[in-house]
């Protein structure tokens, strides 16, 4: 594990959603479905507002949802613990759906597990608000190019 991996993180939540703006503006389209709540040693925090864009039949928010809010929460943990790496890209994302996500925002949980020199692996844990069980796990690797 490289040293700055155990140091408190080098982005602020203010700097993550500036850099996602400016480097990914098409990720709100439509409007404002996703943001950074918080960012410390290792993790991050992030929600999606609930939009019935997302909604599929049957009443459930849709899978591609749910997947771009684990990629992009392991994005966010990462760069909050290493900084502005846009070119750092998702290498494997494994997906387990344990329950239907009912009708409100969604919340991400990222830990990384490890933080290297050239990759990074995590897990997210993602809940409806204000539910206790998960409603999706997910495990994820990314590759960071050399600096």
């Amino acid at each position: 594990m490289a040293a700055w991996a155990e140091l408190q993180p080098v982005m602020s939540v203010a700097e993550l959603e500036a850099f996602l703006d400016r480097e990914f503006p098409q990720v709100h389209a439509g409007g404002r479905i996703y943001g950074v709540e918080a960012v410390g040693p290792m993790s991050a925090r992030l929600r999606c507002a609930y939009d019935e864009r997302h909604v599929r039949p049957g009443g459930t928010i849709s899978g591609p949802t749910i997947m771009a809010l684990a990629d992009l929460a392991l994005y966010v943990a990462i760069l909050g613990a290493i900084g502005p790496v846009g070119l750092a890209v998702t290498t494997n994302l494994s997906f387990n759906f344990l329950r239907k996500p009912g009708r409100r925002d969604l919340l991400a949980d990222c830990r990384l597990l490890k933080l290297g020199k050239r990759l990074a692996v995590g897990e997210v844990t993602i809940f409806s608000d204000g539910e206790e069980e998960p409603v999706a796990h997910a495990t994820g690797t990314y590759s960071i190019p050399p600096r």
